[in-house]
């Protein structure tokens, strides 16, 4: 069974850092593809950025590129994505989540419909 737990988020002004972090229970780490998407009030919700299984292969939103980086990391018994944000925007503003696929390629996946887990999301605030 698979758990992800999103934590981090909290509220910042503009031009700001943060990082989200997903601990992620499950069994084998290294056979999982995760993503972060975000779902601002009143909006649906959307890709920001996905990694393969790897950890080499990643995609970026436009309008986070440069900004935003996401990884993987497993450190011991523990297993986490992170969500690196810089130069944070009011329009970062929203609920974000961590999802992970099962996955046997090298491919990463900007669709919900491609991932079968999801944590409860964080809250990031970004103040002008």
């Amino acid at each position: 069974q698979v758990r992800l737990v999103e934590s981090g988020g909290g509220s910042v002004q503009a031009r700001e850092s943060l990082k989200l972090t997903c601990a992620a229970s499950v069994s084998a780490f290294s056979f999982y593809a995760f993503a972060w998407f975000r779902q601002a009030p009143g909006k649906e919700r959307e890709i920001v950025a996905a990694i393969n299984r790897g950890g080499d292969r990643t995609y970026y939103r436009d309008s986070v590129k440069g900004r935003f980086t996401i990884s993987k990391i497993k450190d011991g018994t523990k297993n986490f994505v992170y969500l690196q944000m810089n130069d944070l925007s009011p329009e970062d503003t929203a609920v974000y989540y961590c999802a992970a696929r099962l996955d046997q390629s090298q491919q990463y996946y900007v669709h919900e419909i491609q991932y079968n887990d999801w944590g409860q999301g964080t809250q990031l605030t970004v103040s002008s």
